[in-house]
């Protein structure tokens, strides 16, 4: 079966069928042909114990489970949509209100910030809004990213890492540490409240996933 195309910079095709499930962001759905039926998900096959997490902190986010025979188009807000594969190597960390829409075959986990960061990654998640949770995504198959203005994709290295303004961060996959760092001075001198005064450092190996605005969802 064919995998997800883009009609164009903002609109997913996504075909439905047998072994072909997907979970997408609730209220995404555009268009579609064929016998396809949509119920909505608390879990989209996440673990419970991720799940009542997010409810305790606010932060969940209903799914569709999408099934049947056809072809689904997708898209939210004006958005633009970027289509990531996972061959079973990496695991993906993207915001929960990014997922346009993945494979119901992905593994779908809950990561506490804390975990990435220790105290710092909770304060990450407190000053750029992401919150106390961010969500995996591992396994093979594919997912649709929402940014603004499309994202560009920058290479990790152990010895590159990338430095990226939190309001531009959309997602990253590999074996990647992440930490949220203060230009001493630069809030200042470039004359902004917010953004600038914080950089979101990522070393090791990987791609992060940047976005072309500092606009959040």
């Amino acid at each position: 079966m064919p995998g997800y195309q883009s009609i164009n910079p903002k609109m997913l095709q996504v075909p439905i069928g047998a072994g072909q499930e997907v979970y997408s962001k609730r209220g995404a759905m555009l268009a579609y042909t064929g016998p396809v039926s949509f119920a909505p998900s608390a879990t989209a096959g996440q673990g419970v114990g991720g799940t009542i997490g997010r409810a305790v902190a606010g932060e969940r986010t209903v799914m569709m489970h999408v099934t049947g025979q056809g072809n689904v188009m997708f898209g939210h807000g004006g958005l633009h949509v970027t289509v990531v594969d996972l061959d079973g190597a990496d695991t993906l960390y993207v915001e929960a209100d990014r997922l346009l829409v993945h494979d119901a075959s992905l593994q779908v986990g809950t990561m506490f910030m804390g975990e990435q960061g220790g105290v710092r990654g909770v304060i990450r998640g407190a000053v750029t809004g992401q919150g106390l949770f961010t969500t995996t995504l591992a396994g093979k198959g594919s997912c649709g990213l929402l940014s603004h203005g499309g994202v560009m994709e920058l290479p990790i290295t152990p010895q590159r890492p990338v430095h990226v303004d939190p309001q531009a961060y959309v997602a990253h996959r590999g074996q990647v540490q992440n930490k949220l760092t203060t230009a001493v001075g630069l809030r200042e001198l470039i004359g902004r409240g917010s953004g600038e005064g914080f950089q979101l450092e990522l070393s090791g190996t990987g791609v992060v996933y940047v976005q072309a605005s500092e606009r959040k969802i």
